[in-house]
């Protein structure tokens, strides 16, 4: 008789011990299958007393035989053996030798078990006999699956859509009884649009015979929330095809539905939260997510203590109360939140034992419904918060810590009541796992504006508290710290008064951003402070300062190095860029002034051509690894020449506004940014006309991620060719007309009106190199001191004019001249063609000479030396009595 034989994985000892086993053999009827164990060679390693009864062959015949001797005939496996041993599965009748000789054809299942397991390599499982039918109750068992399936809600439909049977989970999910819902349709059993579709479904299923699927979403009555199904609707037919009626299965996937939406506001809230590094932004955002997705009303209060604090204490919550927070951010789904018992911004104190306060002494989450005995007794202290509660119909509310890195920071509230269905604990774990992303991101925000409000105190403390009144110059400023990620930079500007009524005007930029560059550029003013008080002239200044940026380099690098290297010297220069020349020029006066017509590359490339502002790169000064780099510009204005000195480092070359409005850049030489090396620095002087304004800057203003460099210059220049009442108006018009909200780099601009002194204020005489000559020198300054109505200054004058040009006539060169400025204060020059500087001495008892520094220094209130091309100038200055000075 032909045998079913199934060949068949072997089944693991689940739990339940020995007793369990052998209760479960007891119910399966273990002899019932053969059941044959075989290694990878094919050798019988198992055999069972259904295996026995099969073949007559016992355990102990078969076991170490090879399986293959049994077989009657080849196995038919297309493609042979090999393709068989490499088969996870296999199934089939094969024809076996009985020990009797007889010749029996079974059906057999076998599974193949991957290497390595500690299972046999084969499991061969038959049935040794057919399952008889068993008529009546064969079909009864079909009856009750389908009436009593507790996985899944059935329901029959006839060919006319009308309901004939449903089990007893339609029932449950219909809320209707079998016989309530039979003759009706599934749009009349199911009053919603999802009765509708499924009833469209079913049309399609007659239509084409193709079974259909869809997902429907259903309050079902007497619930609060809304369930899930996963429906599949399909054709019934008879033996010969033709559809009889149409079966719908549902299949209930609220947990599953619910379990991946928790998994898409997770994920919502990873992208969503802290995207910037704001506290109330990301606070804000946290509420933004979480309604109405999972509550009505969310609230973020952080603990007051955080904020005139730059770390908060160890203890940050009371003992006992009251616990004092802050309202930050919140979100409804009512406009306005008009349920909200605080005010965003608003501080409120919470007693013990309120909510708030115990979810942060305990550290963990809290769920409760406003019935519960400990709300109630909160609301009970709170009139105002009860009333609201009612008025609302407020029944759940979540408390969730926000702590990070071991620090609370606060609490979220999440509370329900336009949602019907209360929170449950799986909504506790989701608020909880928001909330700690959350944390992290508004701690980073709130470490990060720690540091930022650090950083722009530190820079706004070295940058000019004032700037001084300059009878050169008027000037106006302003300084906008960066709005974005980048932090706080090290732009800079400053005004330095000089000898003979000059004065320097400087910007710079460090490389990089935060406290390190703040430091930074805090080192490099002072040091042009001090460079420009020895009256250094312009490209030497810049000289002496880069060699100082290069040893700030090498301190930096902890190694001695001969001078910047070529990676460092690519790095800063590549990010902080080269100034050069603007464009097609025109001569002012022996000097070079861009007309403002670019040159045909605009930008710096590899052939050196440069954009119009003399910077390189559309970003400008980047942070760099180790390194300090820094751009600067520095000039001098002359009020009497009315010239002025430029020489920059890498940096936006200046612009400068004729009295009619027109605006040029000034062109200069290439240069490399200080730090970097190589390239000598030049000074180009430039004419300039009373009334004209200069308009220094860092790229932080005319560079932008979204806007190219020549518009941004192009803006530059009709923002400032715009009449406005004062410097200090043109300054905000510039800034408005050319940043964004939140500039994403550093601002520095400085703009000066210059002066010029009348011819009236200032006298100029030549020297010759004799000694009669300094008679008629006292002579001539007396009688001008008298024009100009200083005959009280006589005296000082005489003596100060008589020292400097005799020590001029003995110890120096040809030609010497004197000049005399009557401005706020009254400034002695006297310039030779010799380079050697003087020296302050104290003369010995019976020294003739080396008093003359010494009087001069006594009798004026500053004095000082400085070189130029051609020579050297020794000035002295002394105050005016009140009323005197212009």
């Amino acid at each position: 008789m032909e045998q079913p034989v199934t060949v068949g994985r072997a089944t693991r000892s689940g739990g339940g011990g020995p007793e369990a086993l052998e209760a479960l053999a007891d119910l399966v009827g273990e002899a019932l299958t053969a059941r044959v164990a075989l290694d990878e060679q094919g050798r019988v390693t198992g055999w069972n007393a259904g295996a026995e009864r099969l073949l007559g062959y016992s355990a102990a015949e078969m076991t170490g035989r090879r399986a293959g001797d049994l077989l009657a005939e080849p196995i038919p496996v297309r493609g042979g053996l090999p393709t068989l041993a490499g088969l996870p599965r296999w199934s089939g009748d094969i024809a076996l030798r009985h020990r009797d000789g007889r010749k029996l054809t079974v059906r057999v299942l076998a599974h193949h078990r991957p290497p390595g397991t500690d299972a046999p390599a084969w499991l061969v499982l038959s049935a040794l006999s057919p399952r008889q039918p068993r008529p009546g109750l064969d079909e009864s068992l079909v009856t009750w699956s389908f009436a009593q399936s507790p996985c899944c809600a059935l329901a029959i439909y006839d060919t006319r859509l009308r309901l004939v049977r449903a089990n007893a989970d339609m029932e449950r999910a219909a809320a209707l009884t079998e016989a309530e819902m039979l003759g009706l349709r599934v749009s009349e059993i199911v009053d919603d649009e999802a009765g509708e579709r499924a009833e469209r479904s079913m049309v399609r299923v007659l239509r084409t015979g193709e079974p259909q699927y869809q997902e429907n979403f259903l309050l079902a009555p007497g619930e609060t929330r809304e369930r899930a199904w996963s429906v599949f609707t399909s054709a019934l037919r008879d033996a010969e095809g033709t559809i009889q009626g149409i079966c719908l299965s549902a299949h209930d996937m609220t947990e599953q539905f619910w379990a991946r939406k928790r998994l898409q506001l997770i994920g919502e809230a990873g992208r969503r939260i802290g995207s910037t590094l704001d506290v109330t932004r990301t606070a804000q955002e946290l509420t933004d997510v979480t309604v109405p997705a999972l509550a009505d009303f969310v609230s973020v209060d952080l603990l007051a203590a955080l904020d005139d604090l730059h770390e908060p204490p160890a203890h940050a919550l009371p003992a006992d109360g009251p616990l004092l927070l802050r309202r930050v951010a919140m979100r409804s789904v009512t406009p306005g939140a008009p349920e909200a018992a605080v005010a965003a911004g608003q501080v409120a104190s919470y007693p013990e034992g309120s909510t708030p306060f115990e979810s942060l002494r305990a550290g963990r989450a809290t769920l409760h419904e406003t019935t519960d005995p400990a709300f109630t007794a909160w609301l009970a202290r709170d009139p105002a918060r009860a009333a609201r509660v009612r008025a609302f119909g407020i029944h759940s509310v979540m408390t969730v810590p926000l702590a990070a890195r071991g620090t609370t920071l606060g609490v979220a509230f999440f509370v329900r009541y336009a949602t019907a269905d209360v929170f449950r604990h799986d909504d506790l774990v989701l608020a909880g796992e928001l909330a700690a992303r959350a944390a992290v991101s508004i701690d980073n925000a709130r470490r990060y504006s720690r540091e930022r409000a650090t950083a722009v105190t530190l820079q706004r403390s070295l940058l000019p508290q004032r700037l001084p009144r300059q009878a050169a110059v008027e000037v106006a400023s302003r300084y906008l710290p960066a709005g974005g990620h980048a932090g706080v930079g090290g732009d800079w500007f400053d005004v330095i008064p000089l000898s003979g009524a000059r004065v320097a005007l400087v910007v710079g930029d460090v490389v990089g951003h935060g406290l390190h560059a703040s430091a930074t550029m805090g080192r490099l003013r002072t040091a042009v402070r001090t460079l420009a008080d020895i009256d250094l002239p312009c490209d030497e200044l810049l000289t002496h300062l880069d060699d100082l940026v290069a040893r700030l380099n090498l301190e930096e690098e902890g190694e001695e190095r001969t001078g910047p290297s070529e990676a460092r010297a690519a790095g800063v220069a590549g990010e902080a860029g080269v100034a050069g020349e603007a464009g097609e020029a025109g001569t002012a006066g022996g000097s070079t002034v861009a007309t403002g017509h670019l040159n045909p590359t605009g930008h710096l490339n590899p052939t050196g051509h440069l954009d119009p502002t003399g910077h390189l790169g559309p970003t400008g000064p980047a942070e760099t690894s180790g390194d300090v780099g820094a751009t600067c510009l520095y000039a001098v204005y002359d009020p009497v020449t009315r010239r002025c000195c430029f020489s920059g480092a890498g940096h936006p070359v200046p612009a400068v506004v004729s009295p009619d409005g027109s605006v040029d850049l000034v062109g200069l030489p290439a240069a490399t940014p200080l730090g970097v090396g190589g390239l000598p620095y030049e000074a180009t002087e430039v004419d300039i006309p009373e009334g004209s304004l200069l308009a220094l800057y860092t790229n932080g203003l005319v560079e932008t991620r979204d806007r190219d460099l020549d518009t941004g210059v192009h803006r530059l220049r009709e923002a400032l060719s715009r009449p406005a009442p004062s410097l200090d108006a043109l300054c905000d018009t510039v800034l408005a007309d050319l940043l964004p909200q939140r500039p994403a780099d550093d601002v520095a601009l400085l703009i000066a009106r210059t002066r010029a002194l009348d011819a009236s204020q200032f006298a100029t005489w030549s020297v010759p190199a004799e000694p009669s000559a300094v008679a008629q020198t006292r002579k001539d300054v007396v009688e001008q001191m008298e024009r100009w109505g200083l005959s009280d200054a006589v005296f000082v004058t005489e003596l100060v004019v008589s020292e400097l040009v005799t020590n001029a006539i003995r110890h120096a060169e040809p030609p010497i001249q004197l000049r005399l400025i009557h401005d706020t204060t009254l400034i002695c020059e006297v310039s030779d063609g010799g380079n050697t500087a003087p020296h302050l001495r104290r003369a010995r008892t019976y020294d003739e000479g080396g008093r003359g520094l010494l009087l001069v220094a006594q009798l004026t209130d500053r004095w000082g030396t400085r070189q130029s091309a051609t020579g050297k100038t020794i000035w002295a200055e002394q105050a005016l009595p009140t009323g005197v000075a212009r």
